[in-house]
């Protein structure tokens, strides 16, 4: 019976596409005269729908993918963790916004809540990606079905502000909120030191055990990893495993500048240009770079919005002399990708790795950098490229100098950081959620950070 209704899901799902696609084919002329606050309302509440119509429907978790074009039978009930965090954080600026019920917003959250703790775990972190109908791991790679630090981290972050949200609401609030607290508290994050190296290691199987060797250091995308084992309660780190660790013992600075923009850190593997973008996004979903401050970086908004400049300062200049590049079309990350001949593949994006294409959750989702230039994005896509707007918002990748290519294929991952890193712009609320969590400043004041915006 699961698999039949999860059939017919996804064909009411697919079939509510169809009539959104028409929606918005039909809507251009009006959509041209929407205020920039329209506008940011229009794609949040779009992007919602990944995590809210397109939910896997036995867990409601977020699906690792989500194609219009077809969805793969064998991904059909593979759940991301991380995704499924940003997710969290999107169900959260729904209910803020009033674009979906807060009872049910807390009975969505419940059910994933309850499928989270009877889900694999291992040491305390769930995989990378789970079987939503069982909860079971599903292996992401040959040696890599165990648990993931990193990914977990994602997920945690989301459940901390989801704990935060509603923790002085009614009685099913409060008890979604103790169960939240609940389970980020059995995160064993000290286990993923490898028995108790001065560095976090991405991944650990019962299978492979470290066979992986993956360490975490900076810098990328997984800095709220540390922050979380900082900050944990049960089974935290300490000070020397984050400093030793991902600065790289301090040597991870740098005074390079591109287009005028101080990098301040060194790029893992892209040091002239910066990484892909999410580098920017993933951690700060709920991390506020605000005047934040630790020991070797002075301020992680500037390091942040640099990233950003520098990508859309590539983007003007235009080396490749890409079709469509330009002030309205810029942003480099992680996504789906168009291959050589046409069909689509995955690639990390950045200005080392231009492949002429755009990933539009790259510019939409730094609002909080660059509001200026990340509206010009959004503008630009919902009144002149409609083609590249589908049912949960602009599709993952786009080409204007490949003849408009898109791929109408949505990833958690993507989708999932536009909401939040808007409201974050708009309002801080994941911000002031996560920043106020009596255990995060207690750990960032382990690990000597410093905030000009907030107490700890």
């Amino acid at each position: 019976m699961k698999k039949i209704f999860a059939l017919s899901v996804m064909a009411l799902s697919f079939l509510s596409s169809c009539n959104n696609l028409q929606k918005v084919a039909a809507e251009p002329e009006s959509i041209q005269k929407f205020t920039d606050e329209q506008l940011m309302d229009r794609v949040q509440k779009d992007a919602l729908k990944y995590f809210w119509d397109f939910a896997e429907p036995n867990s409601l978790m977020g699906r690792e993918r989500y194609h219009e074009d077809f969805y793969p039978k064998n991904d059909a009930n593979v759940v991301t963790t991380g995704g499924s965090g940003f997710g969290l954080m999107t169900i959260l600026v729904g209910v803020e916004r009033g674009f979906i019920p807060r009872n049910e917003a807390v009975k969505r959250l419940t059910h994933i809540a309850d499928f989270l703790a009877k889900a694999d775990r291992h040491h305390g972190a769930w995989p990378h990606w789970l079987d939503g109908e069982t909860g079971k791991t599903v292996s992401f790679g040959k040696k890599d079905n165990g648990g993931d630090i990193v990914e977990t981290a994602f997920l945690v972050e989301g459940i901390i502000t989801v704990r935060e949200y509603f923790k002085n609401g009614n009685a099913a609030e409060k008890a979604l909120s103790k169960k939240m607290d609940d389970l980020w508290k059995e995160v064993e994050w000290n286990w993923y030191t490898k028995g108790g190296e001065k560095v976090l290691y991405w991944h650990w199987s019962p299978v492979n055990g470290w066979e992986m060797n993956h360490k975490l250091q900076g810098y990328d995308e997984t800095l709220v990893t540390y922050i979380l084992a900082a900050s944990s309660p049960t089974y935290p780190i300490d000070a020397d495993t984050f400093y030793q660790g991902w600065t790289r013992n301090g040597t991870y600075t740098t005074t390079a500048e591109k287009y005028g923009y101080p990098l301040y850190v060194k790029h893992n593997g892209a040091e002239e240009y910066g990484g892909p973008m999410f580098w920017a996004h993933y951690s700060y979903l709920g991390l506020d770079p605000t005047g934040l401050s630790d020991r070797l970086v002075k301020n992680y908004f500037d390091l942040n919005r640099s990233h950003a400049m520098i990508q859309y300062s590539y983007s003007v200049e235009n080396p490749k002399q890409w079709r469509g590049y330009g002030p309205n079309y810029w942003g480099f990350t992680a996504s789906y990708t168009r291959n050589q001949d046409g069909t689509v593949g995955y690639d990390a994006h950045n200005p080392k790795n231009d492949r002429g294409v755009i990933t539009p959750t790259a510019a939409l989702s730094s609002f909080p950098y660059t509001p200026k230039e990340s509206m010009n994005v959004l503008r630009f896509l919902y009144t002149q490229k409609p083609e590249f707007i589908g049912s949960a918002g602009p599709y993952d990748a786009t080409s204007i100098h490949y003849d408009n290519w898109f791929t109408p294929r949505y990833l958690a991952i993507d989708q999932g950081t536009v909401a939040p890193m808007i409201e974050n712009y708009r309002t801080g609320l994941l911000w002031k959620l996560f920043m106020n969590a009596p255990e995060i400043k207690n750990g960032l004041k382990k690990l000597d950070f410093k905030s000009t915006k907030y107490k700890f």
